[in-house]
């Protein structure tokens, strides 16, 4: 005979085992300052708009009790989120904003699949069905509603090496469109993540369709994670993810804090 646990008593376990260590909160978030690449369009397009800040007071003729600052970004800078409406396949979809999505959707399971090692070789290295499922056959099948996450240890890297721009355009790491396809009509899975700017191959433009991570997980009302960090420190399973972007009003994506749930059993340095 079963028996159901008492979710109280899981929420004070969980509590408890956070308390003691046991388990660890690993955060995959790179600090939002001036200096963080953003994805850079060509100039026909309108550009993202890098982070900015201006103090308001700080203990002074201003302010004389409180320091606090302005800023200033585009939805899409740093480590964020993109909701459905983000893309043209998703704009046209229920809950497609930042805002309307069901809160549940920010916490739930995540695998990481290690690509740290081929693009490390090559920088246009592409996360194919392949590998997708080569990983499984090691750690199992991709759960359903469960986040992917692309690692490439691509967030080790500063400066221009970042965005990686050449005369023909940025070249970073990315799913192929059938990989894409493969996680979503196949594996069901809730959202994609990356290390690099975008969820995208910097080349993503020339692949049918282009930018197949955004117009194919969009389309499907799935989300993004980009510009992530720390990938390195996460198990490939049984990590817990906590992706809560800002509630913006039609918000098609929002800089957030993005923390992983780890058991500490040595997977976490």
């Amino acid at each position: 005979m079963t028996t159901t646990a008492d979710p109280a008593a899981l929420l004070t376990g969980l509590a408890q085992s956070l308390s003691s260590g046991a388990v660890k909160v690993v955060d995959l978030t790179h600090t939002l300052d001036p200096d963080f690449p953003v994805i850079v369009l060509p100039p026909e397009f309108g550009q993202c708009a890098g982070f900015r800040m201006e103090e308001v007071s700080a203990y002074d003729h201003r302010g004389p009790a409180w320091k606090w600052n302005n800023f200033t970004c585009s939805e899409h800078t740093g480590t964020h989120f993109d909701a459905p409406v983000h893309w043209i396949s998703g704009r046209d979809l229920p809950n497609n904003s930042v805002d309307t999505i069901p809160a549940d959707k920010f916490v739930g399971p995540v695998c990481v699949i290690d690509c740290s090692e081929g693009a490390s070789q090559n920088d246009d290295f592409e996360l194919t069905p392949e590998i997708i499922t080569a990983w499984e056959a090691k750690h199992g099948r991709i759960p359903e509603d469960c986040w992917v996450l692309m690692r490439t240890d691509w967030s080790k890297r500063r400066g221009d090496a970042y965005l990686n721009m050449r005369e023909d355009g940025p070249h970073s790491p990315g799913p192929t469109p059938e990989a894409v396809r493969l996680l979503v009509e196949e594996r069901n899975v809730r959202g994609f993540g990356t290390e690099t700017v975008g969820t995208d191959a910097g080349q993503g433009m020339h692949y049918t369709p282009p930018y197949p991570a955004h117009y194919i997980l969009h389309g499907a009302g799935c989300y993004g994670l980009q510009c992530l960090n720390n990938l390195d420190r996460l198990p490939p399973t049984g990590a817990l993810l906590c992706t809560a972007p800002l509630k913006i009003k039609q918000g098609t994506g929002s800089p957030l804090r993005v923390m992983a749930l780890v058991a500490d059993n040595g997977a976490v340095s």
